[in-house]
């Protein structure tokens, strides 16, 4: 006899419910951040578009503070991109962590997916930007800054728009994005570090090397950890390389499996604590310290005539989408699995329309790319914006109009009838969960039968009231 036939995989299935849970929790916390993430954003353009104002908006993203005998003493904006922006990546580095030891990442047949799906996702845009810029002369200098996807901005449009995303496709955005995340810092590493300071390359290395050893002997304390986090972020600073590689360091250290006994492991528990500062704090200061570029009719325009920033437009718009969506649909071609019968392909190519808009790295890496000449920093960051604004407003379209198919998933993965505070979808191969249901009903109907003999006898004794009345009347006045 031959062995049965496993059934066909099948992509952007229904989340397990452990996943389900961590998933909800981290997409609850990153569009709250998000929508603070575009309340900075419109507030940096005003701030630096209102004429009374530009000047204050100016000396505070260029006022100097900080030790200069560390190599420290920086701008504001400059805290910002670099100082505030580690702690985005140290969140970034857990998820990353996480996703390779407890999430989908751990398993290479799942992991194929989102780790081709973003993968296409950078290589597309970076060859549209390419292709766009040397048609038209321009700089190459900016390959890399329509790559990156900003998951908060995203999230903060689902819940603008007020979409009904099901949890699965919420999944592979987030995936997608840490993904995203981990190759954008290996692009920063590699191709935008220049002269190396070996000695405080050195420090960094040594502290990172006593941050492993602490962490493997089980100390605890934020007191001995945030100390040495602030000496090793400021030794790579000074190293040359960037300084949010320190965070993102720091993060895969941190142990994301849990140990029997363990309801959360130190990676989950410290992830819970930090990432309200990350979404809540870092990210929109950031934000508001770096969206600050002047817009004009001229400008707008000139986003679309120039070479170098029609390419990041294109690059979030069209390359983001077809790489994606692309990507996805050759890995689950080339390893034999079927979409999820929930869903259709539109809705994959929905989802990758979303992860065009690129707002927190792609600003960064536009002021790494154009270090040094500040007319083509702003134009590139506008060019962000717009591209941003338009990959938004299309997903949002595509989205919109899936929307009431979306809505009759997620209530199906909401519905907890039994009370128990465990979806029901999770427990339909479970018997108990059928007797719970059983019992439920079975008082339900004891109480309609109940509720329909009540109204019966009573209906009964209102139609035997008039012959006995009319007996009463019959004597005399």
């Amino acid at each position: 006899m031959t062995a049965p036939r496993s059934a066909p995989r099948k992509v952007l299935d229904r989340l397990s419910l452990p996943e389900r849970t961590y998933v909800a929790d981290a997409l609850r916390t990153e569009t709250v951040g998000g929508v603070l993430l575009l309340a900075a954003a419109v507030i940096a353009l005003l701030w630096t578009n209102i004429p009374a104002l530009h000047d204050s908006y100016e000396d505070i993203a260029h006022f100097h503070l900080g030790p200069a005998a560390l190599g420290l003493d920086l701008s504001v904006a400059h805290w910002a991109a670099d100082g505030l922006l580690a702690i985005f990546f140290f969140v970034a580095g857990i998820e990353l962590k996480r996703e390779l030891v407890a999430g989908d990442l751990r398993d290479p047949k799942a992991a194929a997916l989102p780790v081709v799906a973003a993968l296409c996702g950078m290589a597309v845009p970076a060859l549209v930007y390419t292709v766009t810029s040397v048609t038209g002369g321009g700089s190459l200098a900016g390959w890399a800054v329509p790559t990156a996807t900003d998951i908060a901005f995203a999230l903060a449009v689902l819940a603008v728009i007020g979409t009904s995303l099901p949890s699965a496709l919420r999944a592979f955005l987030l995936t997608l994005a840490v993904v995203d995340d981990l190759f954008a810092i290996l692009i920063i590493a590699v191709f935008f570090t220049d002269d190396l300071n070996f000695a405080a390359l050195g420090g960094a290395a040594a502290g990172l090397a006593v941050f492993w050893l602490l962490l493997r002997k089980g100390v605890r304390g934020w007191y001995v950890y945030v100390p040495l986090a602030l000496v090793v972020w400021a030794l790579m600073y000074n190293s040359g390389v960037h300084a949010t590689i320190a965070g993102v360091a720091m993060g895969l250290m941190l142990r994301c499996h849990r140990h029997e006994g363990e309801a959360h492991s130190p990676g989950e528990h410290i992830e819970h604590l930090v990432r309200p500062l990350s979404a809540g704090l870092a990210v929109p200061l950031f934000a508001l310290f770096s969206a600050g570029v002047s817009v004009s009719g001229g400008a707008l325009a000139d986003v679309f005539t120039q070479p170098e920033t029609l390419g990041v437009v294109l690059g979030l718009v069209v390359g983001k989408v077809l790489g994606i969506f692309g990507g996805t649909w050759l890995a689950a071609r080339f390893t034999r699995a079927s979409l999820s019968d929930d869903l259709a392909w539109a809705d994959v190519f929905a989802v990758a329309s979303l992860a065009g808009i690129g707002f927190t790295v792609s600003l960064l890496i536009g002021e790494l790319a154009f270090e040094g000449d500040q007319v083509m920093t702003d134009e590139i960051k506008a060019a962000v914006l717009c591209g941003s604004l338009i990959a938004a407003t299309l997903a949002t379209v595509l989205l919109k109009i899936r929307n009431a198919k979306y809505r009759r998933l997620w209530e199906t993965e909401e519905r907890d009838e039994d009370a128990d505070g465990i979806p029901d979808i999770y427990e339909e191969d479970d018997p108990a969960y059928h007797l719970r249901m059983a019992e439920r009903y079975e008082r339900k109907a004891a109480e309609h039968r109940r509720i329909a003999q009540e109204k019966a006898a009573a209906r009964h004794g209102l139609a035997e009231v008039p012959g006995g009345a009319g007996d009463d009347r019959d004597g005399p006045a």
